[in-house]
């Protein structure tokens, strides 16, 4: 296993799709129990959520793409913009 950062940002005026598909965006992180380790939403200017970080434990590459591409977030067309890189812990406290 391995883990991976997700930094998606979403697209312009777009607060109200991410309300309307946030509570199938929890539902499905809460189906898959382990996978992700960290996340929160990014804040624009007015502190409004524009984007997500979630950290995450997957088999591969293939495996955290797969997780992204199954998000309600991402299905509703919510992101202007999904990068996945793997990534290592290697200071500070984490889950």
């Amino acid at each position: 296993m391995a883990l991976f950062v997700l930094v998606c940002l979403d697209k312009p005026e777009s607060l109200a799709l991410r309300m309307a598909n946030r509570e199938a965006h929890f539902a499905y992180i809460g189906g898959k129990p382990g996978v992700l380790k960290l996340g929160g939403p990014f804040l624009d200017a007015n502190g409004d959520m524009a984007g997500s970080l979630m950290i995450i434990e997957a088999e591969d590459l293939a495996a955290a793409e797969a997780f992204s591409a199954g998000d309600p977030y991402r299905r509703a067309g919510l992101f202007q913009s999904v990068e996945i890189r793997p990534w290592r812990h290697t200071a500070g406290a984490f889950p």
